[in-house]
């Protein structure tokens, strides 16, 4: 627990170095961190421990997972990368979709995730997905090569969300996309905890912070929020 609270506190100091000073610091509530991010409290990371709940067999019938794949609009050659990609649940569909001119970069900050993305692409003779192990700081993504950034019920769980997203919005190609798929916040029958969950008007003003205008809102998942940002 120490030697967690040290690299937390290096990291705060890398990131303040940086000129980012918005992050404040309270109580933590029961699923949260005590770090807040323009009035939201980021939520606890779920560990690789919580593999078997991504991979759940009923998650396709219940939150429609083949559904937001279609609306994810992906075309062949597209370069993608799947920020919080964890156990690749939506990678290796997506490595198909863009086809062996394409290619689909699972990005995580736990190496254990993506040895499983490795261990399943190896099983499925997928050669077209890249794991890459990101920082909290920073998804090591190169600028302007990425046509579609994805991520799936991960970006409430960001450390340093402005940051990551800086550096995400850098990787952009000129007409790229960012897709944040998040659990609806202003629906309180979505049987999800509180701060695993994200509105539109707050995912909004986060994006507008690292100047990502809303393009288009998709809302038939029973559960989520589909939200296409683009740069202004």
């Amino acid at each position: 627990m120490l030697a967690v609270l040290l690299i937390t506190a290096i990291l705060d100091v890398i990131a303040q170095e940086a000129g980012s000073d918005i992050y404040v610091y309270s109580q933590h509530s029961r699923d949260g961190t005590g770090k807040f991010y323009m009035g939201r409290e980021i939520a606890q990371v779920m560990g690789h421990r919580g593999a078997s709940w991504l991979q759940r067999p009923e998650r396709e019938k219940k939150e429609r997972t083949d559904l937001l794949l279609s609306l994810l609009e992906l075309r062949r050659g597209d370069i993608v990368a799947d920020i919080g990609a964890g156990t690749g649940y939506f990678t290796l569909p997506m490595a198909a979709i863009v086809g062996p001119t394409g290619q689909v970069l699972a990005v995580d900050i736990q190496p254990e995730m993506l040895a499983i993305i490795k261990e399943r692409a190896q099983a499925e003779n997928v050669d077209n997905i890249v794991p890459v192990l990101a920082s909290e700081l920073d998804p090591m993504l190169p600028d302007n090569t990425v046509d579609v950034v994805l991520m799936v019920d991960a970006y409430h769980e960001f450390s340093y969300p402005r940051e990551v997203m800086i550096r995400a919005v850098s990787a952009l190609t000129e007409n790229g996309r960012i897709i944040l798929v998040e659990y609806r916040a202003e629906d309180d029958t979505v049987p999800i905890k509180r701060l695993h969950k994200m509105s539109i008007a707050q995912a909004r003003r986060e994006m507008s912070a690292v100047g990502l205008v809303l393009d288009k809102i998709y809302d038939p998942l029973p559960w989520q929020h589909i939200m296409v940002f683009r740069h202004q």
